[in-house]
């Protein structure tokens, strides 16, 4: 008899967990107001490049991304950027947005080759109304286009950096 009180009990505990489980709320992924999912609209501006940190006028460019992240915390996001203009890229939150992704044949050489460029957006929320950063909740971001070489490209012991304020508004 003990026995088959003890698997009566133990049966009705079991039965008390699982109703318990049923009515739990599914976890579902936390909204801390970082994630950029979307499509947004960039604009870099070519009048206020600089190349190697003297000013000089580049071609602006106008291109649209399609973001796909996923947040882990308010502080750990990551994921895809893909741009109208064919690339895509990887992006990042680490205090500040980073998008990222290899230029091939970017700076031509004297001997007729190309150097690989790095092309690198660093952005931060921005209220537009407020001029302030924003860290959560923004449709508007700010920040630089900066595309670089690798040292020693084309036998020239110096990286070529080309630098671009930017600005980005999201579409949907």
């Amino acid at each position: 008899m003990r026995t088959a009180n003890g698997l009566g009990i133990l049966a009705a505990t079991a039965a008390m967990a699982l109703a318990s489980l049923a009515g739990a709320p599914v976890a579902q992924a936390e909204d801390w107001g970082v994630d950029i999912s979307g499509t947004w609209d960039v604009y870099s501006d070519g009048e206020w490049a600089r190349t190697n940190d003297v000013l000089i006028d580049e071609k602006s460019v106008r291109e649209t991304w399609t973001v796909d992240v996923q947040c882990v915390s308010p502080i750990e996001c990551s994921g895809t950027v893909q741009s109208s203009l064919g690339w895509t890229g990887t992006a990042r939150l680490d205090d500040y947005w980073f998008i990222e992704h290899e230029v091939p044949n970017w700076m031509p050489c004297p001997n007729g080759t190309f150097a690989t460029g790095y092309q690198k957006f660093i952005m931060w929320g921005f209220d537009m109304d407020l001029e302030r950063r924003m860290t959560r909740f923004f449709d508007t971001m700010a920040g630089r286009n900066v595309t670089k070489s690798d040292s020693g490209a084309c036998g020239v012991n110096k990286p070529k950096v080309i630098e671009l304020p930017v600005k980005a508004q999201k579409i949907s």
